[in-house]
């Protein structure tokens, strides 16, 4: 039975919304929390009957993400991270003694039903790892003492405060230079500091002239694909969005913020919205100008419960304040699926839908959205977008290397002494952004530079001692002597990875680079959307084989399987996810062969 108070928020949602489909999943969502974090069948069928969706529909949905429970859990639901930056930082051995400390094991609930416990992937705390998600609250920096603290608060009933210490520090002073101003999710600070007034001059400004000082700036996509945005933005058809009191008006232009943020090693974006939202919001009006675009969504995962809350609060000030005259903006929470952050799987979601990607062509800026042409941009890249236009593109220009311009937040996690997130130039050798997050722990074996999506890079291939020199004459992040690895594009191709999203995973020799890549294809076997046989059966089949591996009853032909499936699944399947698996896991076996080796049985 859903109550009165939840029927009318879900009314008031299906009013906001272009199509009500969209309503289904925040509705299922707010039902159940509703109901002590519990979904049962005639909740499902009361949402469906409520939106106007066929209950298989509805019920397709709510079996689809992970943030759903359609079997009840305890009163305090306690999730630990156990994915490849976490298990760096100790979780596997925070988990364990949660185990002992409660007597389940995870994936049960205590016989009082007072807590349950799992073991679940990636929660975007990478930098704080271990951390324990209790129902929608973040516990991070976890210890053995902090578990003993939290627990006997829960048992009392009681939620303890958070205690948040994080490691960061900025270079450029752009993006992250609210992150430590009192107040500085509020727009009284923002606009103290200089915010909204590039979208002052951005008002004075013709769209295409908006679109053609981001084409001037070179700003490549920051949400792992480094595509130039500007150029992606020209990809929307000149004849739609026109107001509807002309002739022959074109389709409305949506612009989706992709803030979904699930990619192991990646935590930047959440700096930005939890800590300077008017950011993002001030970028996404100007780009709402510049494509003609009325209205915006923030698709921002489930997960990040409280920064959501911060979200929907600087958007109400920026209405209150005038600045969302022409352009609304929807913050829309996801359910838990990693694959949503490939943008045709986030439009499905969006919709309503289970995230499975598109196929593509049409693509999303001629037939995305509602089937209407739309911009799907990442947090972090439209973030930028006040500073080229206050500024200019040839100011932003003097930042970074050659096609490699701009700053960029990177994501520091796993055996260095201070992770956390590190804004710096584009270009910036890595061994300078390792010495900012406090050296690493111990003795380096190896390195993921871009998250978990990338080759792995021995510790030998990078060549340290470059020497970063910080001279606006020469420009910003110029590695003179032309030695060890720029964290930039075209560097890490170079390199034989990629700087995907800039989530840098250090590794020291404690760690088998086997179980690695075993949590890794767990991660990925999860995850997949299951649509396509390659990524389906490809990353469940590897994740067998590494099992038994690991376990010591592998082979050498076990390992060879391993290696044809990573050829085999490249550029077959729907959306990333397998291209993203194969160079992960096959890299990890052909650069580490020696450690796979030594697992095998003897033959």
């Amino acid at each position: 039975m859903i109550s009165d108070k939840v029927m009318n928020k879900i009314r008031n949602l299906i009013g906001r919304y272009p199509k009500k489909e969209s309503v289904l999943m925040p509705a299922l969502m707010l039902v159940q929390k509703d109901n002590e974090n519990f979904l049962s069948e005639d909740d499902i069928s009361a949402v469906a009957k409520t939106i106007g969706v066929a209950e298989s529909e509805a019920y397709g949905v709510a079996t689809f993400y992970t943030m759903y429970n359609l079997t009840k859990p305890g009163k305090f639901q306690l999730q630990v991270d156990t994915n490849i930056p976490a298990t760096l930082a100790g979780a596997i051995k925070i988990l364990n003694y949660l185990e002992d400390k409660l007597g389940i094991k995870a994936g049960e609930t205590t016989k009082d039903n007072q807590f349950s416990l799992r073991e679940v992937e990636d929660l975007g705390s990478c930098g704080a790892c271990p951390v324990i998600q209790v129902n929608d609250v973040y516990y991070e920096n976890m210890t053995e003492e902090k578990v003993d603290w939290l627990l006997d608060s829960l048992k009392r009933g009681v939620m303890p405060e958070q205690e948040k210490s994080y490691n960061y520090s900025s270079a450029c002073n752009i993006l992250l230079k609210n992150r430590g101003v009192e107040n500085s999710t509020s727009i009284k600070t923002y606009k103290k500091n200089g915010g909204y007034k590039a979208l002052e001059k951005a008002k004075e400004m013709k769209p295409n002239d908006i679109v053609s000082e981001v084409k001037k700036s070179m700003l490549r996509g920051r949400g792992g694909a480094g595509f130039p945005t500007g150029v992606k933005w020209s990809f929307v058809p000149k004849d739609v969005g026109r107001p509807s009191y002309l002739a022959n008006p074109g389709k409305p232009v949506y612009l989706v913020c992709n803030a979904d943020e699930g990619e192991p090693g990646t935590f930047k974006d959440r700096q930005i919205m939890e800590y300077d939202p008017h950011l993002l919001i001030e970028g996404m009006i100007i780009s709402g100008l510049a494509l003609n675009s009325k209205l915006g969504f923030i698709y921002i995962r489930g997960e990040f419960d409280w920064i959501a809350d911060i979200l929907e609060t600087a958007v109400e000030e920026a209405r209150a304040d005038g600045q969302l005259q022409n352009f609304d903006i929807i913050v829309h929470r996801g359910g838990g699926a990693y694959v949503c952050g490939e943008e045709t799987a986030l439009i499905e979601s969006l919709e309503g839908k289970r995230g499975c990607p598109r196929l593509k062509p049409p693509f999303p800026a001629v037939e995305g959205l509602y089937g209407c042409p739309t911009v799907v941009n990442n947090v972090e890249t439209l973030a930028t977008i006040p500073f080229i236009i206050e500024k200019g593109a040839e100011e932003f220009k003097k930042f970074g290397q050659k096609n490699n311009h701009g700053f960029k937040i990177f994501g520091i996690s796993g055996n260095v002494n201070k992770p956390g997130t590190y804004e710096y130039p584009l270009g910036t050798p890595l061994n300078e952004l390792l010495e900012a997050a406090g050296g690493v722990k111990g003795t380096m074996k190896a390195v993921i530079v871009g998250g978990l999506s990338v080759p792995i890079l021995r510790a030998e291939e990078l060549n340290h001692g470059s020497v970063f020199k910080n001279s606006n004459d020469a420009g910003i992040g110029v590695n003179e002597n032309n030695m060890g690895l720029l964290m930039d594009y075209d560097s890490c191709i170079k390199h034989g990875t990629a700087l995907g999203s800039g989530g840098i995973m250090v590794i020291n020799e404690e760690f088998s680079i086997p179980e690695l890549a075993l949590r890794t294809i767990k991660f990925y076997a999860h995850e997949s959307c299951g649509k396509c046989v390659p990524c389906r059966e490809g990353s469940d089949t590897i994740k067998k084989l590494l099992q038994k591996i690991v376990d010591g009853r592998g082979r050498t032909a076990d390992l060879d399987f391993i290696l044809k499936i990573c050829k085999t699944v490249k550029g077959v399947s729907i959306c990333p996810t397998a291209e993203a698996f194969s160079v992960s896991i096959s890299s990890m076996i052909t650069k580490f062969r020696d450690e796979f080796d030594e697992l095998l049985l003897k033959e």
